[in-house]
């Protein structure tokens, strides 16, 4: 049966001042479309997995959050982290809960704040996912490239599976760090490379199956925490398992050592909007060759602007820009360098400044 867990960490720092620690960019609608990343990644999974077997892993401090903004989901659907240990620890935490629900479980981990537009072309690499993993194999979405990404991790695939499956299921050759410019253009020239996008699909029992094979010391303690699932005392339990767990990415630390590690293709729009220029990828320009993800604005010879604002704008002049105004906080950058946002982060946080984070 499948199931979808929604991985709702992260601060998302790069999207400064929208994205803040009281509420990361996953809780916000940064593209203007009237709902949240977390809730636009619950929306596209409508038809596909019911709302029963929808679940979210988050920290403690962003469980209401969660709550508030998916309302169809129960309490036990909102797997708490009692701090923030990276991908690998939260996905088996996942699968704990998934697993000790359901032995046969399926499950979908999907990042809380990624803009996929295209939700038909996404659940059918969803699907064809599903068959891969109920076939016995760790499967991931390689989305396929637009342009030569420096930014991302890559896959190169392998061979084509034997799976009947709608689009082609292909086995993982291997993962690849972030490539410089030249060897980036390189994996674009050459074909068969696909940007890792985070999007893993697998039975509960196989994931953990890899876990205990090669993280035992996290397996160890997702074990104790299963162990105490049906116990009065499960959440003293996590708390005192889960502050000695590792950091360790579910990337790193799995699936570039795992065996049946397959991929298909995912070709559907994918963004991680990982900082502000990224919205010129999936808001479309307007009448005045802007890109307004919020707020009313007037623009007068001004061009290729990133616009997100809580009040009036008016621009004279200037192109190419990105203006983020929250009504305590105003950023205005040229939009080639959203990559130093976090740079402006740092700089609060060393002054402690945090009632601007």
């Amino acid at each position: 049966m499948m199931y979808a867990a929604i991985l709702a960490g992260g601060s998302g720092t790069r999207l400064w001042p929208r994205s803040r620690q009281q509420q990361p960019k996953q809780f916000a609608d940064i593209t203007g479309a009237g709902r949240t990343l977390i809730q636009s990644t619950a929306d596209r999974l409508q038809g596909l997995v019911p709302d029963d077997q929808l679940f979210v892993v988050v920290g403690q401090s962003f469980a209401h959050l969660a709550a508030d903004q998916l309302p169809a989901l129960g309490p036990p659907q909102i797997i708490i982290e009692p701090s923030g240990r990276n991908t690998a620890p939260a996905i088996g935490l996942a699968c704990v809960h998934l697993y000790h629900r359901d032995p046969d479980a399926v499950v979908a981990f999907l990042p809380a704040d990624h803009v996929i537009p295209d939700t038909a072309g996404f659940q059918a690499a969803l699907r064809c996912a599903v068959d891969a993993a109920e076939a016995g194999h760790l499967v991931t979405l390689g989305i396929t490239p637009t342009f030569a990404h420096t930014g991302y991790g890559y896959i190169k695939r392998g061979a084509m599976l034997p799976i009947s499956t709608p689009q082609p299921i292909y086995t993982v050759e291997r993962f690849l760090e972030k490539p410089n410019l030249a060897t980036a253009e390189t994996f674009l020239a050459d074909g068969g490379y696909y940007w890792n996008g985070g999007i893993f699909i697998s039975r509960a029992d196989q994931m953990l199956a890899e876990i205990e094979r090669q993280l035992p010391e996290v397996y160890s303690r997702l074990q104790q925490i299963m162990a105490a699932l049906d116990h009065p005392d499960a959440s003293s339990v996590l708390a005192e398992v889960w502050h000695a767990m590792p950091n360790i990415s579910i990337d790193y630390g799995v699936m570039e050592g795992a065996r049946q590690v397959a991929m298909t293709p995912l070709d559907a729009g994918w963004n991680d909007v990982g900082s502000w220029d990224a919205l010129a990828s999936v808001i479309p320009l307007n009448e005045e060759q802007n890109y307004i993800a919020q707020g009313e604005t007037l623009t007068i010879n001004s061009q290729g602007n990133i616009i997100y604002s809580e009040r009036f704008v008016a621009l004279i002049g200037v192109n190419d820009l990105a203006i983020i105004d929250t009504g305590d906080a105003l950023l205005i950058g040229h939009k080639s360098q959203m990559q130093k946002v976090k740079d402006v982060v740092e700089h609060l946080r060393r002054q402690g400044r945090t009632e601007l984070l």
